[in-house]
This record gives structure tokens, sequence and C-alpha cells, in this order.
């Protein structure tokens, strides 16, 4: 994250992403598999698959590799160049990633419990989540917030803006924090 100014000098918080270059690697049609997509690589990889690589022979190796849902498919070729010229200053984005995963969490950090009272004949339950469930069932019931790991679940920040657009460097600078750690890959979608 850094931050950028406005030309009020009003400082904002930004978050740099490299978006692209990405290419169309696959045009997928209604009439073929019964759904509109295209398939796009990003990113530089070693070594991939032989099959993926016969599909994709003369566009390069990916790294990574998503398809996404488009209303026509005709409008993209394939080895089409996707980068940050599809977004402009002011663009509202949304942005979906893995979120950092914390491990193992207890509820007052998972859920946002608040323990027990401190006084009142309590020993050892100032930080415990408190009743489990009902009597009925005699199981717990699925869905209560309990421990368990925290994080590394996929995540979308909704309503973010495009603040500048460096297309040398292929940087877009979104307004805010995004989702998932540093260096982690990130889908950007125009909301």
């Amino acid at each position: 994250m850094t931050r950028v100014y406005d030309k009020n000098g009003k400082m904002i918080p930004v978050t740099l992403v490299e978006a692209g270059p990405c290419v169309v690697t696959k045009i997928i049609s209604k009439e073929k598999e019964g759904y509109n997509a295209i398939q796009i690589g990003f990113g530089k990889a070693k070594r991939i698959s032989k099959p993926l690589a016969g599909q994709i022979k003369k566009l390069g190796r990916f790294k990574y590799m998503k398809e996404f849902i488009v209303a026509d498919p005709n409008a993209y070729k394939i080895g089409q160049i996707i980068d940050v010229s599809a977004f402009s200053q002011g663009d509202i984005v949304k942005v979906s990633g893995i979120s950092k995963a914390k491990g193992y969490a207890g509820g007052m950090k998972r859920h946002g419990f608040r323990g027990g009272p401190a006084s009142h004949g309590q020993k050892h339950s100032s930080r415990e989540r408190g009743s489990v469930g009902p009597r009925f069932p005699e199981h717990v019931v699925k869905g209560v917030k309990m421990p368990g790991r925290m994080g590394g679940a996929r995540i979308s920040a909704r309503g973010l803006a495009v603040m500048e657009v460096a297309k040398e460097n292929n940087l877009l600078a979104i307004k805010g924090a995004i989702p998932g750690r540093r260096d982690s890959l990130v889908e950007i979608s125009a909301k």
C-alpha cells in the first residue's frame, strides 16, 4: 500500500496492483461447451503439463489460467492482450482474492465474542465462547460459531475506486485495502 494526493491535497490510501498483461488463451462458446466464456493466462511459468502446452503452444507458458464468463465471446480473439488500458481513473471495481490465513483462532478473535464476566465466581472462563447449543438435539448444530481456522477464504471487496492508471508499468492504484497478502493473485472486475 501507498498513498496518493487528490487535487485538493487530501491524502488517499491506495493499493498498487500489477494488472496484466493477460493473454486470451481459449474462447469457449455456448454451441460447443454450453456456456460463453474466455480463458486468460497471466505470469510466466517455468514448466507446464504437456496437454496444456499443446493447447496454448504459440502463446507462451502461463503460471495462472482462469476462465471468465462473458456475454459475447466473439468479441475476443485468441492471443488478444488484456491490460490496464481496460480501466480508467474513477472506475468502480470489485477485487476478489484469498484473504490472509491467520491459523487456528479462538471464539473471541475469530467471531468477536466478549467472553465471560470478570467476577462473581467465574474462574478460567474469561475468554470462553459461552453456550454451544440447545439441549434437545444433543449435538452441536451445524453453523455454530466455534474456534477454528481463521482466514484463508475467498473474499470480495466491492465498490473500490481506481485512483490512477500507469499504462507503462501495468499498474493500477486502487483506493483502500484489497484482500490477500503481498504478491498474491487477485481478480479485478468492473462493477
